[in-house]
């Protein structure tokens, strides 16, 4: 999935994405590294040392550590147990820096840019250790992330991958019971079962936007995630919250992560309650199966809702939307549409 994720887009934003959001996920050290590499492009720096790159990789450790112990499936981490010990404030900056230079870096320095058992094709950085020396050398493909216009949305992608993982690590929930919700005026996803109470986990636009590659679900014109921008995107039901009552009756939670998509705020405007043309379910379908194959919590929340297989899971779509066309006057479609990019 993560190949078919870049199919139809083998730019370095795809690259990127695919990466933080398809990798394997046995520690959260990529999350801490991938924020690093991105401080790195604000700095423009080529050549950077472990012991200089460091502080940048520890201090995101270190603030999850705080609300979230566990961040890998290790029963024990030397590197972990540093940062632990540092905010019980039992080491000083210097050992910690010492220790996360040692061990820090073991294995997500080889293990960052790989997926599906190969590397990506455009690496964004090369290793260059000889002797005591340990460096990394920055690539223009991780420099020119830069001059796109995504690249404002790239670490608030990450934070969100991050915050759920680690929270559904932290929870050990049975899969079956996770359950992510929307808040739709604070516009937060939080996890609730009858076992726990509310926990806040994340934005829904930085959760959702990696998984449409930065843009517009239904026009594909590049969309922002940050507050305050001219372009922030909405977020949206495909199947119109109009439809609330009667999709629920058959069994659809309209308010379910596999209904929610960003859209741009003009578009999203023009749509209004209107459902979609048929067109948009397959892409409703595939970016939902992107999250899925991710082993994203998000993921095992659209299985729950929707449908344990793709069979299953297209069937729930085609079901709703045959019922929602049922209760509409008219279907809808964007007025500007670019090259779809899945």
């Amino acid at each position: 999935m993560s190949l078919y994720f870049q199919e139809n887009d083998p730019s370095l934003e795809s690259q990127w994405r695919a990466l933080i959001l398809f990798g394997k996920n046995s520690a959260t050290y990529k999350f801490a590294f991938g924020k690093a590499l991105l401080s790195l492009i604000d700095k423009e720096t080529t050549t950077v040392s472990l012991s200089q790159i460091a502080p940048l990789y520890v201090e995101s450790i270190l603030e999850h550590l705080k609300s979230n112990d566990k961040q890998g499936n290790s029963s024990s981490s030397v590197f972990l147990n540093a940062c632990r010990d540092f905010n019980d404030n039992t080491i000083t900056y210097d050992q910690l820096i010492y220790l996360t230079e040692k061990h820090g870096f073991n294995n997500v320095v080889d293990a960052f840019q790989n997926i599906n058992g190969g590397t990506i094709h455009n690496r964004f950085y090369e290793k260059n250790y000889k002797g005591t020396s340990k460096n990394i050398v920055i690539t223009d493909h991780l420099l020119k992330l830069k001059e796109s216009v995504q690249f404002t949305n790239l670490n608030s992608e990450v934070e969100a991958r991050w915050n759920l993982v680690e929270t559904a690590w932290n929870l050990d929930l049975n899969p079956n019971l996770l359950e992510v919700k929307i808040d739709q005026e604070l516009n937060t996803l939080f996890l609730e079962n009858s076992l726990m109470r509310r926990k806040d986990i994340t934005s829904s636009r930085a959760s959702l936007n990696g998984y449409q590659k930065g843009k517009c679900f239904y026009s594909f014109q590049d969309i922002s995630i940050v507050p305050g921008s001219d372009n922030l995107c909405a977020v949206d039901h495909f199947f119109p919250h109009m439809h609330k009552l009667h999709l629920n009756e058959n069994g659809a939670n309209v308010n379910g992560i596999w209904n929610l998509v960003l859209s741009d705020k003009y578009v999203n405007l023009d749509k209004s309650a209107k459902v979609p043309e048929l067109a948009y379910l397959d892409r409703l379908y595939k970016r939902n199966e992107f999250y899925i194959a991710s082993k994203h919590p998000l993921g095992e929340t659209i299985v729950n809702q929707t449908g344990k297989t793709p069979a299953a899971r297209r069937a729930f779509l085609q079901k709703q939307y045959n019922l929602a066309v049922s209760l509409s006057i008219q279907k809808w479609k964007p007025k500007v549409e670019l090259e779809p990019l899945f």
